[in-house]
């Protein structure tokens, strides 16, 4: 169970005060050993980004050959400090993954290794704006979608889970965590079997799946609707991604405060430990992948789908 490294968390992150620093103070008082923070300046302010790396017994790290997993925590801010007081629904993202981060570098150190290497990567910034959004307004953030990427995303990794808040919709009505279809390479691809087999074992429940419009798998700037930034993972690497969303049954807005439900971050956290358990050691896939190529080899490649929209004069 998570319980303990997830509510330490939230306590951390419900902090006008928090910073990278402070993250990274406590994941390496838990057993992280590799951890390290950078701070970035944007039009709207300042934030803070987190990545941790967690190596696995036959890892890259230590010479090995088994896949890397990264665990990417989306989100616009942890508060929208002075306008709202406390941590925001939008927070949940950041929180999944340190406490994701928390618990594996424990499991680590009491000798529980997984097989392959785990990076996690997030942001930490208490005061962040907010923006419209229909039906419920959105969390922005100091720095842009390119900027959160090229900090998070690591080249290296052979898939990639996103966690972020999704509750600002109508369209996936669960109390919980969703996954979504996995994304690769502008291709919407199925929902993969062995990751709703997770998501079950870990909830004991049906598995939910977040639904997703092609749209929403394209790079931010483009003038049309996403349903969040859950997917822009996927617009700038090869790998495999997997959206996991936090989920409400009502529309709620990523600036609202109180809405943070522990059981359903809790969930997550487990499943993101479980999925790295089991794809380090082969016993998950993200995809199909001859299922993939034959597809390409169909209807073309899907790239473009990746690429910023053109500019039109």
């Amino acid at each position: 169970m998570s319980w303990r490294h997830v509510i330490d968390v939230y306590d951390l992150l419900d902090d006008p005060r928090v910073n990278g620093d402070a993250v990274a103070a406590y994941l390496r008082g838990v057993g992280a050993t590799d951890v390290e923070v950078r701070t970035v300046t944007g039009a709207k302010g300042s934030t803070d980004f987190v990545r941790v790396l967690v190596p696995g017994a036959a890892g890259r790290r230590s010479g090995g050959t088994a896949p890397t997993l990264c665990v990417v925590g989306r989100l616009g801010g942890l508060g929208a400090r002075p306008e709202q007081i406390g941590f925001v629904s939008d927070g949940d993202g950041a929180l999944v993954a340190v406490a994701t981060a928390a618990k594996l570098a424990s499991m680590r150190e009491r000798g529980d290794v997984l097989t392959g290497d785990v990076l996690v990567a997030t942001h930490i910034c208490p005061n962040a704006p907010t923006r419209p959004h229909d039906p419920v307004p959105f969390m922005d953030s100091p720095v842009d979608i390119a900027t959160m990427n090229a900090h998070e995303v690591d080249a290296t990794a052979d898939a990639v889970l996103s966690v972020d808040t999704t509750k600002g919709n109508l369209v996936c009505n669960e109390v919980g965590f969703a996954i979504s279809p996995t994304v690769k390479e502008g291709w919407i691809l199925r929902v993969s079997p062995d990751l709703l087999a997770v998501q079950q074992r870990v909830t004991g429940r049906l598995p939910v799946v977040l639904p997703l419009a092609t749209q929403d798998i394209t790079p931010y700037g483009n003038g049309v609707h996403h349903i969040n930034s859950i997917l822009q993972p996927a617009t700038v690497t090869a790998a495999p991604v997997v959206g996991v969303a936090i989920t409400t049954e009502t529309a709620v807005a990523g600036s609202a405060t109180g809405a943070t439900d522990l059981r359903s971050v809790e969930a997550a956290v487990r499943f993101c430990i479980e999925v790295a358990k089991d794809f380090g050691r082969g016993a998950c896939s993200f995809y199909d992948a001859d299922e993939f190529a034959r597809l390409v080899e169909l209807y073309g490649p899907m790239t473009h789908l990746q690429a910023p929209a053109a500019r039109r004069p």
